[in-house]
């Protein structure tokens, strides 16, 4: 020792003034939902922070919400980054991967080396949900991509009173339940606030990024029923009023301009007065549940504020709030009660949605809004969520930064795009993008920083241009200007009809200008092929259906059995065996108590889809849960004590010509097995195609919303050893049917 002198590196410091930086992601909220920009709905808390900051009437999203999360995440074009779609599948193609390039450093990798310590709270959804399972691979999870902790869900939407999550890289309980008075979103914001604590008693000398991404409001919409029901008063006028009411505020707010004309209603939407009585107050209510969801989420976001405020955090935190793309379309024309239902080929007819009013955002419900509401969503702009007109890709942001950002309340009209997030962050805290992150050469940021926008009120839009794809759908932006063609699915690219718009005194694209402009919109087309060409937009693939079913195929379609051991933990549904359009058979190796056999042996889905083999006063049941309806079948004999093979074998019989109960349905025979002897068989329509639900699968106990009539978590009281899932080859999997389940439920 005193012939050696000790050494140590200097600390990492984070640049001069850095701030923490607050993002509050909301997920298919239309542009005018916030009442700071003409909705009635109540959210005090969003309308603060834009009136101790900015609101933007310009910012552009990509129309989905993978695609959004991909381009703010890393300040890219999605296409660029892999995500030219959805995480839920790889296409094969550069820019249709569903994962984020290891080229394409996101915010927080970036950040991470100027001292910022990053937090990941709710939906992540840029990660393939092949890759969602125990095991990975866990480079696409949020750790992996630059945060420090994780709170969340990887898949594109959850049950909120029985969530999918996920603590840093595993998976675990809620810890509530609908019962106890439990709401994933109250749940993400007491974890923001844990880990904002904890970070203040632990390092507070470093700035944070807390990505506070919830899952409202997509569907399911799920909130408490009192305020669920304080809003079937404010909307019982309907869509065409409500619609006509926000445009209305929206001029006086000056968000939209005088004399902006109301587009007609999307195609498809019925005038108000023309539904029923009966329908008119179904429809109230899916919206009620809608506007309830995201009433409940801003009392959330007023905790989170109050603590940045107590602690002294909020004058130096710059905080957005937005949203990933337009009001979802999802819903259909008649809006959904459990879309689960539908998305497994069983209808949901009208008298049975409307018999099932008062459980709309209920534990049993999967609730989504008609087109009719979506559409004053969107007010005034054209189309939905999946479309490139306005409806989709123009939305909410909300800026505020008190010790820094003087204006207060002040609107700003330039065009922004999410890729232009990043950019515009790292210019705010003088932080160059890196060259490398983990030893990989990275791609060039693509977006173009808005800062100056943030302190001067006429301060110049972007010159680049901007793309926009969407499942064929096209668009470019260009100095003022909008190219935009909605593309039927199955239809030649070619016969494509393009408008025109003039942004500029057009904000809702109201007066199509293609013939009157020719030669602009023909460079504008052009245009769009080069952008597309660059960003890796090609090919053109308009086949959504396909696209799920081969990549199911590609993925599980081969495989033909499924083991789970004793002790197994919970298996995301992605990863769980995907019994679709299938023969296979379920055993269970298990060992039954002299008292009697009680509890569940497997259960994949929840309350609103799915099944489960389990044993009730020691006999053998299995029940199939399509939309609510069940299949019940029960042993003829009880199980004896002592070691058994328990099982269900399921038969695909002869597929119906002309179905009567939806697309592709069939007969499927059910049948009980007792140390594989038959001990009771039922058939039924239903289950004949099979997407079970995005709630996963449990071995040895039901740990959410169960799928039987039991109560949660219903554990085996046996010994269990193991669970084998036999699979025949698939046969005919239902592309159409796969890609419309998948759809609706991104």
């Amino acid at each position: 020792m005193e012939e050696t002198k000790p050494w140590w590196p200097d600390p990492v410091l984070p640049p001069k003034g850095a701030p923490n930086i607050l993002v509050v992601l909301f997920d298919d909220v239309g542009f005018s939902d916030f009442g700071c920009y003409g909705s009635s709905i109540r959210t005090p808390a969003i309308d603060a922070i834009a009136a101790s900051g900015l609101r933007y009437t310009g910012f552009h999203t990509t129309a989905m919400c993978s695609t959004t999360r991909a381009s703010l995440l890393t300040g890219r074009n999605h296409h660029s980054v892999g995500v030219g779609c959805l995480a839920n599948f790889d296409s094969g193609y550069p820019g249709y991967r569903g994962k984020i390039a290891k080229s394409a450093g996101t915010l927080a990798e970036m950040l991470r080396p100027h001292a910022y310590r990053n937090y990941m709270i709710g939906k992540w959804h840029v990660t393939p949900l092949s890759e969602s399972g125990p095991t990975g691979p866990f480079d696409g999870w949020p750790l992996s991509r630059g945060f420090d902790r994780f709170y969340g869900f990887l898949d594109a939407e959850t049950d909120h009173y029985a969530p999918e999550l996920i603590r840093d890289n595993g998976h675990i309980d809620p810890p509530g339940d609908f019962v106890s008075g439990y709401h994933l979103t109250e749940d993400l914001v007491d974890q923001s606030i844990r880990l904002l604590a904890d970070h203040q008693a632990g390092g507070e000398e470093h700035p944070w990024l807390l990505w506070c991404a919830f899952g409202a409001c997509h569907a399911p919409h799920q909130a408490p029923k009192g305020i669920i029901k304080s809003y079937d008063p404010m909307f019982e006028e309907g869509w065409d009023k409500e619609r006509q009411k926000r445009m209305a505020r929206q001029m006086e707010m000056g968000i939209v301009p005088p004399g902006t004309d109301m587009p007609p209603r999307n195609d498809g939407v019925k005038e108000w007065e023309s539904h029923s009585p009966e329908e008119r107050r179904l429809f109230t209510r899916l919206q009620s549940a809608y506007a309830g969801m995201l009433d409940h989420t801003d009392q959330q976001i007023t905790r989170l504020i109050d603590f940045l405020e107590k602690t002294g955090q909020k004058d130096n935190t710059l905080i957005l709030v937005l949203s990933d793309n337009g009001a979802s379309q999802e819903g259909g024309r008649n809006g959904l009660v459990n879309a689960m239902g539908p998305f497994n080929l069983r209808p949901e007819p009208m008298a049975e949605k409307i018999a099932r009013i008062e459980d709309i955002g209920g534990p049993d419900t999967h609730s989504n809004f008609p087109h009719g509401w979506a559409m004053a969503a969107n007010t005034p702009l054209k189309r939905y969520k999946q479309n490139t007109h306005g409806g989709g890709i123009r939305d909410p942001l909300i800026i505020s930064w008190p010790e820094n950002i003087l204006a207060k309340g002040e609107l700003r009209h330039q065009f922004a795009h999410c890729s232009d997030l990043v950019p515009t962050l790292l210019d705010l805290i003088s932080i160059e993008p890196p060259s490398q992150i983990n030893g990989v050469e990275q791609q060039p940021i693509e977006g173009h920083s808005f800062k100056q926008s943030l302190f001067q009120v006429d301060a110049p839009s972007r010159e680049a241009p901007q793309y926009f794809e969407m499942f064929g759908h096209r668009g470019l932006w260009q100095d003022g200007w909008k190219a935009v063609a909605f593309h039927p699915m199955g239809t030649p690219f070619e016969e494509d009809n393009w408008e025109l718009y003039n942004l500029e005194e057009d904000f809702s694209e109201a007066h199509d200008l293609a013939g009157v402009h020719p030669d602009r919109l023909s460079e504008m087309i052009s245009n769009w092929w080069e952008e597309a060409e660059k960003h890796k937009v090609l090919p053109l693939d308009d086949r959504f259906a396909p696209r799920f079913a081969e990549n199911a195929e590609r993925l599980q379609g081969a495989r033909n059995k499924a083991v789970f051991h004793r002790g197994v933990g919970h298996i995301p549904s992605d990863v769980a065996p995907d019994l679709r359009s299938r023969d296979y058979r379920i055993e269970a190796d298990v060992d039954i108590p002299k008292k009697g056999g009680q509890g569940v042996l497997i259960a994949h889905g929840d309350s609103t889809s799915g099944y489960s083999l389990f044993l009730r006063d020691g006999f053998l049941v299995h029940d199939l849960n399509i939309g609510g309806e069940h299949v019940v079948v029960t042993s003829d004999k009880p199980v004896e004590p002592g070691r058994r093979l328990l099982g269900i074998k399921v038969e695909r019989l002869t597929r119906e010509e002309k179905p009567k109960m939806g697309i592709g349905m069939g007969k499927s025979r059910y049948t009980l097995l007792i140390d594989g002897e038959p001990a009771g068989r039922i058939e039924s329509h239903l289950g004949f195609f099979m997407l079970i639900s995005w709630s996963g699968l449990d071995i040895g106990r039901d740990r959410g919303n169960p799928v039987g009539d039991y109560d949660s978590p219903f554990e085996f009281n046996g010994f269990l050893r193991k669970i084998t899932v036999h699979m025949a080859k698939q046969k005919n999997l239902d592309g159409e049917g796969v890609g419309k389940a998948e759809m609706a439920r991104e």
